[in-house]
């Protein structure tokens, strides 16, 4: 009867201290979870810099190649994320030709990882938002002589709500990476060690409480930004709906 006991008691155990941790502001744990969050907000600021603007031209764009574009594109989207650490390693290793920055097991180097793993998702779905957005009204732009540019930019304005949950899903993909900051910053206590290398790591080394409140502090961020993304599509849906209203009023009167 001890026996069958013991595991639950150990996981309650667990359970109660990782709240305490987490309580009480742990040092350790804040100082992990404030990493891990600059990093991942960093590598977003990167990737969205480049991808909204490359996805929204690539959704308005027609060229010779577009189409293996699009499949080298759609293909980095289920890239593992360790491969991505990988060829960082190699850039940034001594022998790479990157290696001149000595990027290699720092802040830097992560936000690199995660900025070429995110640009993938960031740019197809821009893509895919701002392309749905030039079938529906981009004949219209073309008629009122709007180059390909310029309807890009119109275009991604207009979708910008779908942009924003785009930003945010991008966030949520940083954060929540392990495989490549791993193989890139070291998991080195104090300095690389963000929220899922530190969960990784305790857990095998039997830590328990500390892994669970840093797993609880990751889930409660993954629900903050589901919670945004859901609210970002039902203030766009009340915006279309009042902005469908103030029309159909106005064509009435």
């Amino acid at each position: 009867m001890d026996t069958i006991q013991q595991p639950m008691t150990t996981l309650t155990d667990s359970v109660s201290t990782a709240l305490q941790l987490i309580v009480s502001l742990d040092p350790g744990l804040l100082a992990i979870v404030g990493r891990s969050l600059s990093i991942s907000a960093t590598a977003c600021v990167m990737a969205c810099a480049v991808g909204l603007p490359l996805g929204a031209w690539l959704g308005v764009a027609r060229f010779g190649g577009r189409t293996a574009v699009l499949a080298v594109l759609n293909t980095a989207l289920a890239v593992p994320s360790v491969v991505v650490g990988l060829v960082v390693y190699l850039l940034l290793s001594r022998s790479g030709p990157l290696g001149y920055l000595g990027w290699l097991f720092s802040f830097k180097a992560m936000v690199l990882a995660q900025a070429l793993l995110v640009l993938p998702v960031v740019t197809a779905l821009t893509r895919q938002a701002v392309e749905d957005a030039e079938n529906a009204h981009g004949e219209q732009l073309r008629s009122l002589g709007a180059r390909a540019l310029l309807r890009s930019l119109l275009l991604a304005w207009d979708e910008r709500y779908a942009l924003l949950t785009v930003v945010i899903a991008s966030f949520g993909r940083a954060i929540s990476e392990v495989g490549a900051v791993m193989i890139v910053g070291g998991n080195i206590d104090g300095f690389t060690r963000v929220m899922t290398t530190a969960i990784a790591l305790e857990t095998s080394k039997g830590d328990l409480p500390l892994a669970l409140g840093l797993g609880l502090v990751l889930l409660g961020v993954v629900l903050l930004l589901n919670a945004v993304i859901t609210g970002v599509r039902h203030w766009r849906e009340q915006a279309e709906g009042s902005s469908l209203t103030v029309a159909t009023v106005g064509t009435a009167a």
